[in-house]
């Protein structure tokens, strides 16, 4: 549900997605999509509750350095030449009592 959220709010900002679950060996990415001329790799965490923390809190920096991989595995694979490559991370909180999820988009996680 995360996924779909966050797929369709990236949309509704403009981006084009060229991707969704894209796999290979070394792990899966969430999103890909085209912001501007910027390629973007997402990465989607959804919580219910926060009693494990935030989504974003979710993201470690050893998870960024797979996504660094990811990307340029991505590219490779794509045949892409990107002017830029971006990571970005979509968090979605998901209410216990049917509240509206709450979408939080960080861009240009390092």
């Amino acid at each position: 549900m995360g996924e779909n959220l966050a797929h369709a709010y990236l949309r509704r900002s403009g981006w084009l997605i060229l991707d969704r679950n894209w796999r290979c060996r070394h792990g899966e990415i969430d999103l890909v999509g085209l912001d501007g001329g910027t390629v973007v790799i997402c990465e989607v965490r959804t919580r219910q509750g926060r009693r494990a923390g935030t989504p974003l809190e979710s993201v470690t920096p050893a998870k960024v350095r797979r996504l660094r991989l990811l990307a340029g595995l991505w590219v490779r694979a794509r045949g892409a030449r990107p002017g830029s490559i971006r990571i970005d991370v979509v968090g979605v909180e998901v209410g216990a009592h049917g509240d509206r999820p709450v979408i939080t988009h960080v861009r240009g996680v390092e």
